[in-house]
């Protein structure tokens, strides 16, 4: 589909799914909507549908990328969030657990409630520190969030 090959990046099948204990989902972004890519790889997760093994899972939100300020990350969340309903999984949003950085506005910066995100313009662009800082936290919450779901033999 025209992406470039990410030949160091660790893979997963599916089935991996079931054995996590929560989920943070990272694509980028595509006409407002997540990329194909990955709308391809949810759409291969049937089987695990037909047996509910998602079911109760917490999936923490999304975090994105953007090509623009108007690239649609508040539409890329809210599309992705019917493959989490349809699992029967739990949407965990980040909300505005951030705090202050949720209200930056000196500087250009990505992330909304649904979860952390980033504009990388022609892909040059780099997360700037408080990107970074709203994404850690953003990995923190839905580990906490996890940890409670899973009960006592968590802790």
């Amino acid at each position: 589909m025209s992406a470039p090959p990410k030949s160091d990046a660790p893979l997963i099948t599916p089935n991996d799914l079931a054995e996590a204990d929560g989920f943070v989902f990272a694509f980028p972004t595509r006409f407002g909507m997540m990329a194909a890519q990955f709308k391809a790889f949810l759409d291969s997760t049937g089987g695990l549908w037909r047996t509910q093994q998602l079911a109760g899972k917490p999936a923490a939100g999304i975090f994105y990328s953007t090509g623009s300020q108007g690239g649609g990350q508040e539409t890329t969340a809210l599309t992705a969030i019917t493959q989490l309903v349809h699992h029967g999984m739990i949407f965990v949003p980040m909300g505005y657990t951030f705090g202050a950085g949720m209200f930056e506005m000196e500087k250009v910066k990505g992330g909304i409630p649904y979860g952390a995100g980033t504009f990388a313009g022609d892909g040059s662009r780099q997360p700037t520190e408080l990107k970074l800082e709203q994404a850690f936290h953003q990995g923190k919450y839905i580990a906490a969030i996890s940890k409670k779901l899973k009960g006592p033999a968590a802790a």
